[in-house]
């Protein structure tokens, strides 16, 4: 491991993987000793369209030779911005047609917590036992899970929590309740998704005493569940819709969607509700762009669930009780945290990247770009078949 990488860059954990990085195209990455990895993580669901995709690096440089940060957001009118928001409008159901475009996807959530309370007038908000939404301060509120953020309190005020697909739990959004806050499909947690109409339970609730139901499509949207967004799969449209990660090819960016009228509040009373620097940065608006039609002009959404029913057709083992999730958005799970680590590791070890969830220690994340082959899925799966065999 490179030991200025340790010795210079803040890390995450005590036991980061250390590759070092030479290359990467379309489904491989390269190290230093030009050993290849066929990726099945993408960037952890960020890299959609796989790498260096000619469509999104096009764009990046064309971008380059006009212009790059001009102005804080929301100022001038920016070509690859304006484009971007009017496609994403036109793809989306009503009442969404306006989308703030931010840095990352906490800093989306943050915003879309923002807005709640703006628009309600109410202070409380809702989220699911064992959620992520991310790690600043008020992502972390609305995280839950204890362990991770205890060390941090006090957070914000007026946070609770309901169970994920607990219908019960849903008499708890009440009229002092701004908004609830819910992953589509739950990601650290194990790729859970709802059941028994779960989220259209939730939507009516949120109708009924004023509250604003927010989806966090950070990790199922832009295709990866063969829609464009995961909400689509399940009949129900959120107030606020926040996306991030594979929205940008690759490129760090988010962003949260609402209707005018609620999106304007931001914009007075008081001004500049939310603000920054470098959202809607016109380099990674073209990436968002070229990312979001090559996903919308090919088949490459109808191919994620036939690359589903390849993956699950080819992981079949002792070693996996079942697999979760939907499209490319899967965890295979083990019995044990001690079997995923001794998969993940080894199968890194033979050429195939493969990681872990944040919660659910069993659990092993295959989530590949969408524009994976068949033969690479092959490839993939076999190596992962092999390891469970030696274990």
């Amino acid at each position: 491991m490179n030991h200025d990488f340790i010795k210079y860059q803040a890390q995450t954990s005590p036991y980061p993987l250390g590759m070092e990085v030479s290359h990467a195209m379309g489904s491989y990455i390269f190290d230093t000793n030009n050993k290849k990895y066929l990726d099945f993580v993408a960037g952890v669901s960020a890299c959609t369209l796989g790498h260096q995709n000619k469509r999104v690096n096009d764009a990046i440089k064309n971008q380059l030779d006009k212009y790059s940060h001009v102005m804080v957001y929301g100022e001038y009118s920016q070509s690859p911005a304006v484009e971007y928001c009017k496609l994403l409008a036109s793809l989306l159901p009503k009442p969404l047609e306006k989308t703030y475009l931010v840095n990352s996807g906490t800093e989306a959530i943050e915003g879309a917590l923002k807005l709640a309370r703006r628009a309600t007038g109410r202070s409380q908000l809702i989220s699911c036992h064992n959620a992520y939404h991310g790690n600043t301060l008020g992502s972390l509120s609305v995280m839950g899970f204890e362990e991770r953020k205890q060390i941090f309190r006090p957070l914000i005020p007026d946070v609770d929590f309901i169970t994920f697909n607990n219908e019960a739990d849903i008499q708890k959004i009440t009229t002092k309740t701004a908004g609830i806050l819910l992953e589509t499909i739950q990601g650290g947690a194990g790729f859970i998704e709802p059941y028994n109409n779960f989220l259209k339970k939730v939507r009516q609730r949120c109708d009924e005493v004023g509250a604003m139901m927010i989806l966090d499509e950070i990790q199922p949207g832009f295709g990866r569940t063969g829609t464009l967004f995961g909400f689509e799969n399940y009949d129900v449209i959120p107030d606020i819709l926040v996306m991030g990660k594979g929205m940008g090819g690759g490129m760090p960016v988010g962003a949260f969607t609402a209707s005018t009228a609620h999106m304007d509040l931001l914009s007075d009373n008081p001004k500049l509700g939310h603000i920054t620097t470098f959202g809607g940065h016109p380099v990674i608006a073209s990436a968002c762009l070229a990312t979001l039609q090559e996903i919308t002009e090919t088949n490459l959404m109808s191919q994620a669930i036939e690359k589903e029913k390849l993956i699950r057709s080819l992981l079949v083992h002792p070693l996996i009780k079942e697999i979760r999730g939907k499209g490319l958005m899967l965890a295979a799970m083990t019995e044990n945290a001690e079997i995923t680590n001794q998969v993940i590791l080894k199968c890194q070890d033979k050429g195939l990247i493969l990681f872990w969830l944040l919660f659910e220690s069993c659990a092993i994340r295959i989530t590949p770009p969408l524009t994976i082959s068949e033969d690479e899925i092959r490839e993939g799966c076999a190596i992962l078949i092999e390891v469970m065999d030696g274990i």
